[in-house]
C-alpha cells in the first residue's frame, strides 16, 4: 500500500528541494525528474523524441514497481504542461498505478513567480542534483521558453482529485512547505 506524492510546478520552482525536506520527515523516497533525464540524457538528449520516450518509460516503469513494493511511500517531481494532453494523462496514469494496487495518491502543486524561479535556477542544491541544469544559459532559456510556450499551472476548479493542496512558496522554505504537505495530509 504504497503512496505516491506528486510535486508539481513550473521548472525551478523547488519541487526537488522541497521533496529532500519531505523526504526527511517521512518514511519516504524522493524520486525527482532529473534522475531519470540526467540518465537518459547520457545517450539521447531529453530534447529528441528518444529521449522523452525513454524517460517517459523509465518513470512509468519504476512507478509502477514503486506501486506494488512494500515501501511506505514515494515523493515524484514532475512538470506538468495543462496545455499538453499527454501531462494530464500521465498524472491519471500514475494515479492509477498506485491506487489499483491499494495505495493512495497526492498531489501537490507548487508556484512561484518568474524572477523568483530565475534566482532558484542557480541554486547550490539544484546544479549539484540536476547535471542538465549546469549550463546555466541554456537553463535560463528553458526557464523563458516554458514560461512563453505552456501552462505550468493549473487553472481554479481544474484539478479535482481527492488529495490536492496548491502552495505558493515564494516567501517559504522549503523545510516549511514540506511540513505544510506533511500535515495536510497526515503523513
Amino acid at each position: 500500500m504504497a503512496k505516491l506524492i506528486m510535486i508539481t510546478g513550473p521548472q525551478a520552482v523547488g519541487k526537488m528541494t522541497v521533496g529532500q525536506e519531505l523526504e526527511k520527515i517521512t518514511n519516504f523516497k524522493l524520486f525527482h525528474n532529473h534522475m531519470t533525464i540526467d540518465l537518459v540524457n547520457n545517450f539521447f538528449s531529453y530534447s529528441t523524441k528518444e529521449g522523452r520516450e525513454m524517460v517517459k518509460m523509465l518513470r512509468r516503469d519504476m512507478l509502477e514497481f514503486f506501486a506494488k513494493s512494500s515501501i511506505d511511500g514515494i515523493i515524484f517531481t514532475y512538470v506538468v504542461n495543462y496545455d499538453e494532453e499527454d501531462d494530464l494523462k500521465n498524472i491519471e496514469i500514475y494515479k492509477k498505478m498506485f491506487e489499483d494496487n491499494n495505495g493512495e495518491f497526492y498531489f501537490v502543486e507548487l508556484n512561484a513567480p518568474l524572477d523568483v524561479r530565475i534566482k532558484r535556477n542557480t541554486s547550490d542544491n539544484r546544479l549539484l542534483y540536476k547535471p542538465a541544469k549546469r549550463d546555466i544559459k541554456f537553463s535560463e532559456k528553458q526557464l523563458y521558453h516554458a514560461e512563453e510556450k505552456h501552462r505550468n499551472y493549473s487553472l481554479d476548479g481544474e484539478i479535482k482529485f481527492k488529495n490536492h493542496i496548491r502552495i505558493d512558496n515564494t516567501n517559504i522554505s522549503a523545510k516549511e512547505t514540506a511540513k505544510i504537505i506533511k500535515e495536510k495530509f497526515n503523513i
